[in-house]
């Protein structure tokens, strides 16, 4: 029986691969035989890579830049966006343009450099999980063309009471992935999909717990117990990203040990408390 885990002979370019989520999925990528193009604003250096890639992914050259060196040297037969800004510190529009804009964009620049049976995965967010309710504020955005149309919308409501930049930025992945994914798979082969982490302990979680304070985020629904590791989000990734998977796209698929589950159901019931 053909391992359809195996990554031999793919070239995998990784978006944001630094440390956190990335770093994980490039280092089990690469256990099961991938080809790894890094691309981030520092150099990784847990695993071995074709190539390193220095690139702002809040910058549309740069991302296309990074995009043609990458194509320019062989077929982009997978695609993972790893890479996220957390809030606090940054402004919405900050936050907007590396969660999604640059998301999209790095996107929608690689599909014309992938094979037919190409696969893209991205990290959203169990943060996003209220996107259902929000389609009137997020549709507008993704009806925008390209990234300068992006950002300007971004620019005219980051104010709104209702832009939060971290978890609108996780609905709008979300959203994005489910819309596009269907056209894209029957046009061009290619999957899409994406996974919601719940809390995970990577360099990123300091910044969550000083922005919604502690009590906040140790309320925050953890049925299996503890945060998850960045390995454990690892493997969903290469997984959605492997063969193996050949038959899925358009999914969000939930990696937070049935916080949502029990969220959306009511089997868990939880009051969150708002900063210390």
């Amino acid at each position: 029986m053909d391992n359809l885990f195996s990554y031999e002979g793919k070239r995998c370019l990784f978006a944001g691969c630094f440390s956190g989520m990335g770093e994980a999925a490039a280092r089990v990528v690469q256990s099961l035989g991938g080809e790894i193009v890094a691309a981030d604003i520092k150099k990784p250096s847990s695993f071995e890579y074709e190539r390193y890639l220095e690139v702002d992914l809040s910058d549309p050259a740069a991302i296309e830049q990074m995009v043609a060196e990458t194509a320019g040297a062989g077929p982009i037969d997978r695609l993972f966006y790893c890479a996220g800004l957390p809030g606090g510190r940054f402004t919405n529009v900050e936050v907007m343009m590396v969660n999604f804009v640059g998301l999209r964009h790095t996107i929608e620049t690689a599909i014309p450099h992938m094979p037919g049976n190409g696969a893209v995965v991205s990290i959203s967010s169990s943060a996003g999980m209220a996107y259902m309710m929000n389609l009137d504020k997020i549709t507008p955005l993704l009806e925008t063309v390209g990234f300068d149309q992006a950002r300007a919308w971004v620019e005219d409501n980051a104010k709104h009471d209702w832009m939060d930049g971290y978890a609108f930025s996780k609905m709008c992945v979300i959203a994005y992935t489910m819309r596009r994914a269907p056209g894209l798979t029957t046009d061009t082969g290619i999957r899409l999909n994406c996974t919601s982490p719940g809390p995970t302990d990577t360099p990123m979680m300091p910044a969550f717990v000083e922005q919604a304070g502690a009590a906040f985020m140790d309320a925050y629904p953890k049925p299996v117990g503890r945060n998850s590791t960045s390995e454990e989000q690892g493997w969903p990734l290469a997984f959605l990203n492997s063969d193996a998977a050949s038959y899925v796209s358009g999914e969000n698929l939930y990696t937070d040990g049935a916080g949502a589950a029990g969220l959306s159901t009511g089997t868990l019931k939880v009051e969150l408390p708002v900063g210390d």
